[in-house]
């Protein structure tokens, strides 16, 4: 188990992390989400060892691996690392790549150690590259490559598996193709992993629990679900899944929209956040459009996309940006159309289910 407490980082006065405190269990899968300079990054370089904290402790399985007076290097924890840049040795071969940590890990065991060219295939066949075994960084394509990078992180069988941005450099079907592998990977090894990253649809499919970042702290902390469907701030709301934040005002339980005051939507389980600052959050699907004046909200289509199963909409409501998706079976409207709409706060349908569905 891993341990934050209290932990900030300042560099030149300016402050990277502000007082985390997160715990982090044996085998889980974490995803680290936030848009660039919220703190991602020094976050794992904290746990890798890289840097010591300001201010707060870490600890791992009950021991101080880190404080502003001291840290445990990286060689001196059981760790493993996978970076963005893939960070190949060009000498090496593919199989030579996964021995190395064997070799030289501290926390190798004896049993392991016994068996160092059994491990070799073990990972090689685990990533997809027995084939390419003696072959050089050079010789293969980048979805290869982190693949080989993925092997030696793996190979020691590590208690906590970090990971920066690791899919970044890649095409889209690689994208795909490598998630499936991590998560494989994952249910093998029972390691706990650390997936830093600002790519909402990687962090909702692939984590046990999603920590959204924001500024350097930490703004909720929660199962993929939870963090799409029950939003803890505005931020939260609108950074993962672009949720529309309607302009209101609270009355008890009912809100009534700026845009349609005859309206009152019930409460579904808004957080005080929300009902403080008199926002009403409505998730792209969750509204449905009409021909004009066929609702008490009117709208203007300003953009349309067809995006297969659906089309994205972007319309105007007053000084408002919305998002909207629809069907694609249902009726297109086009950019410049004058249209109504409605929140449906009913059940989700089927396809709503899968949320990284959701985001673009």
């Amino acid at each position: 188990m891993i341990q934050l407490h209290d932990v900030s980082k300042t560099y030149a006065g300016q402050p990277a992390l502000s007082a985390v405190n997160l715990t982090i269990e044996r085998g889980e899968f974490v995803a680290i989400l936030g848009p660039s300079g919220c703190g991602k990054t020094t976050l794992l370089k904290l746990l890798a060892g890289f840097i010591k904290p300001t201010v707060g402790t870490i600890t791992i399985d009950g021991v101080v691996v880190a404080s502003p007076s001291h840290a445990l290097p990286p060689e001196k924890r059981n760790i493993g690392m996978v970076f963005q840049s893939f960070a190949l040795w060009p000498h090496m071969t593919v199989a030579e790549h996964i021995r190395f940590p064997l070799l030289h890990h501290r926390y190798v065991t004896s049993k392991l150690k016994e068996n160092i060219e059994q491990r070799v295939r073990e990972v090689l066949k685990l990533t997809g590259m027995d084939r390419f075994a003696d072959r050089y960084p050079a010789e293969l394509s980048g979805g290869q490559k982190q693949r080989v990078s993925l092997g030696r992180a793996i190979a020691p069988l590590p208690g906590l598996l970090l990971m920066d941005e690791p899919l970044s450099a890649l095409d889209a079907e690689l994208r795909m193709e490598l998630r499936r592998e991590i998560q494989a990977i994952h249910q093998q090894t029972q390691a706990a992993i650390v997936y830093v990253t600002h790519d909402q649809s990687e962090a909702l499919a692939m984590a046990d629990r999603v920590i959204v970042m924001n500024d350097g702290h930490i703004e909720q902390a929660a199962p993929p679900e939870t963090i799409y469907t029950q939003p803890q701030s505005p931020f939260v709301a609108t950074f993962v899944g672009k949720c529309n934040l309607v302009e209101g005002r609270w009355e008890g339980e009912c809100f009534r929209p700026a845009h349609a005051p005859a309206e009152r939507w019930p409460d579904t389980g808004v957080v005080a956040e929300f009902k403080r600052q008199n926002l009403y959050p409505v998730r792209p699907e969750q509204f449905k459009l009409f021909p004009a004046g066929e609702t008490s909200v009117a709208a203007t289509v300003t953009f349309a996309q067809y995006q297969g199963q659906e089309i994205h909409y972007t319309v105007q409501v007053g000084e408002q940006t919305w998002t909207i998706y629809q069907p694609a079976s249902s009726r297109r409207f086009m950019p410049g159309e004058r249209v109504g709409l409605v929140p449906v706060f009913a059940e989700p349908q089927p396809h709503q289910q899968t949320l990284a569905s959701y985001i673009i």
